[in-house]
């Protein structure tokens, strides 16, 4: 899953620990995901999101695979 964590952390001035500590999770999740390692529970989504105040599908875009 593609996602625009990492502009959205840098636009707003948050490190990865900044973000972390806002949504409850470890420095090592927000890394995870900005990767493309891990993608993130709905919940989780729906808190970025409101924290970003943007829309889920502005911040995260579904991969489908071509084969």
């Amino acid at each position: 899953m593609k996602n625009r964590l990492k502009v959205l952390r840098a636009e707003n001035d948050l490190t990865q620990g900044d973000l972390a500590d806002a949504l409850g999770v470890s420095r090592q999740t927000i890394n995870a995901i900005e990767k493309g390692k891990f993608d993130p529970s709905l919940p989780l989504a729906f808190k970025i999101a409101r924290l970003f105040e943007q829309a889920i599908e502005d911040i995260f875009e579904y991969e489908t695979e071509t084969t």
